[in-house]
């Protein structure tokens, strides 16, 4: 049996996003409910905020560049765990915006 992937998200108490983080975990959970083991919230300081599956950091704000919206995060997760997984409209998006220049 293959072992579920497992994400940790590690956010900055000190800046309150705590929300943030928590939204994002809801919106992976909702996506990718029974194919991943777990979503973990990390508090920490410094201006912290980086999303890792299992040991691979899939996002960081610093040099990311920001917050991921929540699209570009699910197809990383997808791209790095689920190749093969099509995320349905999230995918039509961002199909149009590369034809449309953006």
């Amino acid at each position: 049996m293959k072992k579920l992937p497992a994400v940790t998200i590690h956010y900055c108490s000190q800046c309150n996003w705590l929300l943030r983080a928590g939204w994002m975990a809801q919106e992976l959970l909702n996506t990718f409910s029974t194919d991943l083991a777990s979503v973990t919230l990390v508090p920490g300081t410094g201006g912290i905020y980086q999303i890792l599956v299992d040991e691979t950091l899939i996002w960081d704000r610093k040099t990311d560049g920001g917050f991921p919206d929540a699209a570009a995060l699910k197809q990383r997760l997808r791209d790095h765990c689920f190749p093969e997984r099509s995320l349905g409209h999230t995918d039509n998006k961002a199909r149009k915006d590369e034809t449309a220049g953006g």
